[in-house]
């Protein structure tokens, strides 16, 4: 056979016809199919598509605690309790739905009637009407509607027992803050309210609400109704303590209204703050400025620091009076609820006598005035003045008196701290330097030294909107002569406590201005310490040795409160003046470290209106000395576990 003979197998006209005729068939109803999609169903499917949606509702993070030095007292701690909550799975805004609705209310106030009988502060069907709000003013209705807080065992109980007979309700678990209940520390610790109710003024917060719309992860979306840190350490620390959200994942369809079963992922617990406040130093500061207030006959108000001059942590912080943090009526507490040792807050409008927070410190300067007029070379440390028991100001012979018109005659810049000079203030340093500098560039000087000590500036304490002081020797309505005069024996700069407390810890120290803590670690759920706060030099002052050691010397005012105290400690008391004739004020103010030679502590106290420092304000200072020297020792051992080992014996 020939290549030509070889066959060929040609597909017959059937079976084509047949494979055309599959495939037309095939297109044919993919285009209907297609067709249809598009035409009918497409309106619906594109109407489902943009009616439903997943929506995460935040549940409030479980907020972590606060706790004192030792780290075993909760000054601050989180409480679980159980909710009622109502899921409106319905729109109540036709009269039929409402209907519903408000028989569910009068049975849920008649089960809170049965299980508390005589509780008037229960909420009634009109009130829980309200807070299902119905009508979507408040919220939208996928949202669970609070009905009650911290339910009882038994309305726990009945709830789960009837959960088929109340759909949508809902009992869940949240958390509510509380506070030790000896009111420790409450001006540092702060207090917490709704989130809602956080002013612009709060710039985190602010921030929280102007970036909402692109927060895409639920565990930092803050709900309304959540508790967030109005002051204080649950302020200063809120995104520590505050945790993450946990969220209810639930579809809606197009009314807002739930369509599905609703999801939950649990929130995360907040880290843990402990904190350098020691419980019983605390409460010693506490009760000594309370006694003082009662015993002085017009002060109102004490504040006093306790710092550590080699770590700069704050063992006490004390603000009398205080405020229940539970408990918040504006009007009864707003002339103390700002910590006066950080803040300052106007005098009572009501007895406008009264002295504002931050007062003139008055003679408790001079060891400082002191140091600036050795350090400018304005005199020596052996250089003797005579103080004739005044100063002259000005061509006119004004004379500036020492307290009592003392008559000190021939004294050294020693002998004047001590004897509380304000004829040697004003003659040897503020009228010196002046003489040295001029009048602008004398100020900045006093300026610079004032501010190296941590006076007019920030402390860098770990507390919200610290004041930083009001300089009246910048007020150019007076001569610069008067400006230093004054300001040379502490009549012419208003500094809170805190401030007076970090000063006084550099002249312990001789320089280092340690940067106040409040804070000493954070720690996670499990307890596990994820920061420590070290100590911290803001910055060194570079003063002669001798020079620190003329000061200290100068530190030994009498003072009859420190009478049988087991320590050589230095300290200044001072009166400041406020006002003349009947508006007058005397203002008490102490400020000492101990021991002398191996400081340990540093306190500065100050008590509006309390009079002479000497009277007022060191008795306090006394006591939280003691207390301290209980609890560490102030020479290292403390006394507390001396007492206890003699116990034993």
């Amino acid at each position: 056979m020939t290549e030509e003979d070889t066959p060929v197998n040609k597909p017959s006209t059937a079976r084509l016809n047949l494979f055309f005729f599959a495939a037309f068939v095939i297109f044919s109803i993919l285009i209907f199919r297609l067709a249809f999609v598009q035409f009918v169903e497409g309106p619906e499917l594109t109407y489902m598509e943009t009616s439903r949606n997943t929506k995460d509702i935040p549940l409030a993070p479980v907020r972590g605690p606060i706790y004192d030095a030792t780290g075993e007292v909760a000054l601050a701690y989180s409480e679980p309790v159980q909710s009622l909550y109502v899921l409106l799975y319905e729109d109540y805004r036709n009269d039929e739905r409402r209907q519903e609705a408000e028989e569910l209310a009068h049975d849920l106030a008649a089960v809170f009637k049965q299980f508390n009988p005589g509780d008037k502060e229960q909420p009634d069907a009109e009130e829980i009407i309200k807070r299902l709000d119905l009508d979507y003013q408040k919220t939208f209705g996928y949202v669970p509607r609070l009905v009650k807080s911290d339910l009882s065992t038994k309305e726990i109980a009945f709830f789960m027992e009837k959960k088929a007979e109340y759909p949508g309700v809902m009992v869940l678990e949240e958390n509510i803050r509380k506070y030790d209940p000896d009111g420790v520390a409450v001006q540092i610790v702060g207090y917490t309210r709704e989130f809602k109710r956080a002013p612009d003024s709060i710039a985190k917060y602010k921030a929280i609400r102007e970036g909402a719309s692109n927060q895409r992860d639920p565990g930092l979306v803050y709900h309304e109704e959540e508790k967030v840190g109005f002051d204080g350490l649950e302020l200063q620390y809120q995104e520590e303590l505050r945790g993450r959200s946990g969220y209810q994942s639930i579809d809606i369809d197009a009314r807002n209204l739930p369509d599905g079963t609703m999801l939950q992922t649990p929130p995360e617990k907040g880290y843990s703050l402990v904190s350098t406040i020691n419980k019983e130093i605390q409460m010693a500061a506490q009760e000594a400025i309370t006694d003082e207030l009662r015993r002085l006959p017009k002060a109102i108000t004490g504040y006093a620091v306790a710092m550590e001059v080699d770590t700069g942590n704050v063992v006490a912080m004390a603000s009398m009076p205080d405020y229940d943090p539970n408990d918040w009526d504006y009007d009864k507490i707003k002339y103390v609820f700002r910590n006066g040792t950080t803040e300052s807050f106007p005098p009572n409008d009501a007895k406008p006598s009264r002295a504002e927070s931050v007062v003139l410190l008055g003679s408790v300067i001079k060891p400082l005035s002191v140091l600036i007029g050795l350090k400018e070379g304005l005199f020596t440390a052996g250089q003797t003045y005579h103080d004739q028991g005044y100063a002259i100001l000005g061509k006119d012979g004004r004379q500036v008196k020492n307290s009592h018109s003392a008559y000190n005659g021939s004294i050294t810049a020693r002998r004047a701290i001590e004897k509380s000079s304000n004829a040697f203030m004003i003659d040897m340093v503020g009228k010196r330097l002046l003489s040295k500098y001029g009048s602008d560039k004398g100020i900045d000087i006093w300026d610079k030294h004032m501010k190296e000590f941590g006076l007019g500036v920030s402390t860098g304490v770990d507390l919200p909107n610290e004041f930083l002081g009001r300089l009246e020797y910048n007020n150019e309505d007076e001569s610069a002569l008067t400006r230093l005069a004054f300001a040379s024996f502490g009549q012419q700069a208003k500094y809170t406590t805190m401030q007076l407390a970090q000063y006084t810890t550099m002249l312990a120290n001789k320089g280092k201005r340690m940067e106040p803590h409040l804070v000493k670690e954070i720690r996670d759920a499990d307890g596990n310490v994820v920061k420590e706060i070290k100590p911290k030099v803001l910055n060194e002052v570079d003063f002669a040795d001798a020079h620190w050691n003329e000061v200290h010397k100068g530190m030994v005012t009498k003072v009859s409160s420190f009478d049988g105290f087991p320590y050589d400690f230095a300290r200044k008391t001072g009166t400041s003046e406020q006002g003349t004739g009947p508006n007058k004020k005397e203002n008490g103010v102490f400020i000492a470290f101990a021991p002398r030679d191996n400081p340990k502590l540093a306190v500065a106290v100050v008590v509006p209106e309390g009079g002479f420092g000497s009277v007022s304000a060191s008795p306090i200072a006394r006591k939280i000395f003691d207390a301290y020297d209980e609890v560490y020792g102030l020479d290292g051992t403390p006394k507390g576990k001396k007492d206890e080992a003699k116990d034993k014996e």
